[in-house]
């Protein structure tokens, strides 16, 4: 009998190893707030910036370069328009900008990956756009399509992440008229997760569409949000015909747009945050108001990506106290606009993956948190003022997108929690460690790092002393050794490589 229970024991204890090696792709449900925003402007500053957004919208205008069909459609709307100058009269474009909705579902093709964007909801997103990879082996390089393969298999396997984003790096490998193509096709084939379109030409944005209708379906692409695509407005009030270009495809077909000032205060916008505030909103609302006038109800976002600069050597700064300010005024003003809101995520200046880049980062995404953020894109990867995307960095941000899960869901107040029969068990003096509620709560009961180190400085020692960015190499390492492709429809995949095939042909390589 001693021995059955000694081999009892010992199953037991090998079901519990296998099913804690045993690998598990598990992606985090997007977060529902269950915590109040933090809002730092009163009613009067609020006020005061509405106010003065109008006064700009309709003294100082907006342009829209080089967009013969975007002047007519103010016109009709009636907009004072001189040569590529609009102005608003007050009240049109917050007029406009109702008929955008305040929440909408991106579908993914795994619908149990659909994230709904707007209310209390927050989607985190990785980095986008960075020309260069910096990796613990080969240092700072130009970015490949392997690089980009890359971390789309690292978003796809990172459990905190919702989204698989949209250039997570820009491929110089393949042609800039092409790559587009590819990067679409690795988000689809490589995830299945949402993903952003291409906007870097209104062609492109049509390519998009195009793959997701032969990814979804035509019908349902006509019905649906498949994509959330990034428009930056070209600030200061400029809104340019390729950006507005995609924007308008987009709008047609109902997807999703991100409407984003890029400002660098001090360069692109007043040093005042008041003053930057004003311009993000009026900025915003003539974008949104625009695509509503392409199609009433196609879903938009209240963009606002804003930094600093040092005025010593011109260069933005990330996690300080102005732009953080400025991320918590925005959300106050996308809510009384009635729009979901973009802003934060793993913003730093650093060249590496140290402390600079952990605190800087730390900052920017608790503000996003907290600032009411309901889609927070770059909130992975990023280095050297979003130049560069650091596999490394990638997984420790990932991981820390963790504690937003844990902050956002509150405090359970619930009678378990209260742990009243736990107090009663071990009264004064005892300790918590065997006591009931311990044991049938330990598991869920604190956010564990997948990881940071936490061992007694001799363990740490003998396994080889490694500090944060080896930790982070090796991780790297291991999620891509435990990647496991999601299953593609092969008739789909035919088709989606057909199409990249029929495009490619019909156009040269470009570089430039």
């Amino acid at each position: 009998m001693a021995e059955l229970r000694r081999r009892a024991r010992g199953g037991g204890g090998a079901a519990r190893r296998a099913e804690r090696t045993a690998v598990r792709i598990e992606t985090a449900r997007f977060i529902e707030r269950n915590i109040p925003d933090l809002e730092i402007l009163t009613p009067e500053a609020l006020e005061i910036i509405e106010a003065n957004a109008e006064t700009i919208l309709e003294e100082i205008g907006v342009a829209f370069v080089e967009n013969p069909a975007a002047l007519a459609r103010w016109r009709e709307a009636g907009a004072d328009v001189t040569g590529e100058r609009v102005r608003l009269p007050k009240g049109l474009a917050r007029t406009l900008c109702a008929t955008a909705p305040a929440r909408f579902t991106q579908a993914a093709r795994n619908p149990g990956r659909n994230v709904e964007i707007g209310g209390r909801s927050l989607v985190l997103a990785p980095v986008y756009g960075p020309p260069f990879v910096r990796d613990i082996d080969g240092g700072r390089r130009y970015a490949t399509m392997a690089d980009f393969e890359k971390f789309v298999k690292l978003g796809y396997m990172s459990k905190w992440l919702h989204h698989s984003g949209g250039t997570v790096c820009e491929p110089t490998d393949v042609p800039v008229n092409k790559r587009h193509l590819d990067m679409l096709y690795a988000h689809m084939s490589l995830s299945d997760k949402p993903f952003m379109g291409s906007v870097t030409d209104p062609d492109r944005a049509s390519d998009s569409i195009e793959m997701c209708e032969i990814l979804f379906g035509k019908e349902f692409v006509a019905e649906n949000a498949v994509m959330t695509s990034l428009i930056n407005i070209n600030s200061p009030l400029t809104f340019d015909n390729v950006m507005m270009g995609a924007l308008e495809r987009y709008a047609v077909a109902g997807q999703a747009c991100i409407i984003s000032p890029f400002i660098v205060g001090g360069a692109m916008a007043p040093v005042s945050v008041m003053g930057t505030l004003t311009q993000v909103l009026a900025e915003v609302m003539a974008g949104v108001a625009y695509s509503q006038l392409i199609r009433p109800g196609a879903p938009a976002i209240f963009g606002a990506f804003v930094t600093s600069i040092d005025m010593n050597s011109g260069a933005p700064t990330f996690g300080t106290p102005e732009a953080a300010q400025i991320t918590y005024g925005a959300g106050q003003l996308a809510r009384r606009l009635g729009l979901p809101y973009r802003s934060a995520g793993s913003f730093n200046g650093s060249k590496l993956p140290d402390a600079q880049a952990a605190y800087e980062t730390a900052n920017s995404l608790n503000a996003g948190l907290l600032s009411g953020v309901n889609f927070m894109l770059h909130a992975c990867g990023w280095l050297e003022g979003g130049l560069v995307a650091s596999p490394e960095k990638f997984v420790m941000d990932a991981d820390q997108l963790g504690v937003l899960h844990k902050l956002a869901a509150g405090v359970d107040i619930s009678a378990d929690a209260q742990a009243m029969d736990a107090i009663r068990e071990v009264g004064p003096g005892g300790h918590y460690l065997g006591c009931a509620h311990t044991q049938a709560n330990f598991k869920a009961a604190f956010w564990r790092s997948d990881l940071l180190d936490y061992k007694p400085f001799e363990t740490w020692a003998d396994d080889g002393a490694r500090d944060t960015t080896q930790l982070a190499a090796a991780r790297v390492e291991k999620l891509l050794a435990d990647y496991q492709q999601p299953m593609l429809d092969p008739a789909t995949d035919e088709a989606l490589k057909a199409y990249i095939a029929k495009r490619k042909e019909q156009m040269p390589d470009a570089f430039v």
